[in-house]
């Protein structure tokens, strides 16, 4: 071992006599090449990252498929697809369209792929957002408010004369059916989802209950229109409730108005296609639009038209303006309502108690709109 005097250099046994100086350049060199190899990682990781997010950034649909019932009530999408609003608004988006009987099978296809979006009624949209855990849908936009009735052989004159009869509605846990298996409940009577209790209630198709009414095996029904029109002006049945009356405005400062149609889009469509739900709410402002300023006559001769395609057959001219006159066209979806349709359901046996908070995003129906009284999502959701 050497002495340790200044300017001498102490070498101790298994370390090489190599300069301090040298050492610390190499070891800077070293320390460089590592920083320069972390700096390079993350670069990579950074640039992967923006590949990634580039690669998942939405885009509009090459196809929109959109579900819709034949019903007077869903005029927004019959006047939408046969005038062109929705097509024109969804531009280079495909539209392509299947009809439904009532809500739940809808809301079957929505979950499962085979539609993207569609109009329908309130409850089966809860049902769907509840069983699925806020996952399934959105509510984007209202169609339409109303239009819906209790309507009953010309005997019954009250809520007593109900017990041991009848009714249908056009699908089990659909919104007329929890209507009215909500409305049996506060009227006393028990009801079965198997058509047990006080009340049978036997879920029926819309055309088969006209016929089952006229051929006197049922004793009434709770129906959309234009089906309760037709059970009063081709059948001879009576109004017992106008749903209308059951709504005095609680939560949305609107008595008389109840959701009836709605517009609702699978909750991944919406994420991964923002622009095309966005169109797809322009095309049914356009139709909702339409059909509050034009003429009559113009509105009855389209709208049938459209039901002669998606239904079949046109309706008689008294049936379609009785219809139209109990419906309200809306962009609104009356959000400030829902609690109370939610409740309904769960009185009616069909729906569990559940928090429906996110249910609503009204922000890209605002934007559309521009209107200086926002549409609100009564705390639900996003507007």
């Amino acid at each position: 071992m050497t002495s340790s005097k200044p300017g001498m250099t102490r070498i101790v046994a298994g370390e090489s006599a190599v300069p301090k100086r040298k050492r610390a350049i190499e070891a800077a060199l070293a320390l460089g090449l590592v920083l320069l190899i972390a700096v390079g990682a993350v670069v990579a990781s950074n640039l992967s990252r923006n590949s990634e997010a580039q690669a998942a950034e939405p885009t509009p649909a090459a196809e929109l498929k959109l579900g819709y019932f034949g019903n007077v009530t869903h005029a927004p999408a019959l006047v939408g697809v046969k005038k062109g609003f929705l097509a024109e608004a969804l531009g280079s988006t495909k539209l392509s369209t299947e009809t439904f009987n009532a809500g739940p099978a809808a809301i079957e296809a929505l979950n499962a792929g085979a539609i993207d979006a569609a109009y329908i009624g309130p409850n089966p949209a809860i049902n769907s957002f509840a069983k699925s855990q806020g996952e399934s849908v959105r509510v984007v936009a209202g169609a339409a408010a109303g239009g819906a009735q209790l309507v009953v052989k010309p005997g019954i004159t009250s809520a007593a004369d109900l017990r041991g009869k009848t009714l249908a509605t056009p699908q089990l846990g659909g919104t007329q059916d929890v209507a009215l298996r909500a409305w049996l409940t506060r009227q006393g009577y028990k009801t079965g989802v198997d058509g047990s209790g006080d009340v049978a209630i036997n879920p029926t198709d819309n055309a088969q209950t006209l016929k089952l009414f006229q051929d006197g095996k049922i004793d009434g029904a709770w129906l959309p229109e234009p089906w309760a029109s037709r059970l009063v002006l081709q059948a001879g049945a009576k109004v017992l409730v106008d749903e209308k009356d059951l709504w005095d405005g609680t939560g949305t400062g609107k008595p008389g108005e109840f959701p009836t149609t709605i517009l609702i889009v699978n909750q991944k469509f919406a994420a991964e296609h923002p622009d095309t739900v966005k169109a797809l709410i322009k095309g049914n402002a356009d139709s909702v639009a339409w059909l509050n300023s034009a003429p009559a006559v113009e509105k009855a001769d389209v709208i049938n038209a459209a039901l002669q395609e998606s239904a079949g057959a046109a309706l008689p001219g008294d049936v379609l303006a009785r219809s139209l006159a109990n419906i309200t066209f809306t962009l609104d979806p009356l959000a400030g309502s829902y609690p109370k349709l939610l409740q309904d359901g769960v009185d009616a046996g069909t729906t569990k108690k559940a928090d429906i908070n996110g249910l609503f995003d009204l922000r890209a129906l605002n934007q559309v709109t521009g209107s200086a009284n926002k549409i609100s999502a009564a705390g639900l959701g996003q507007d």
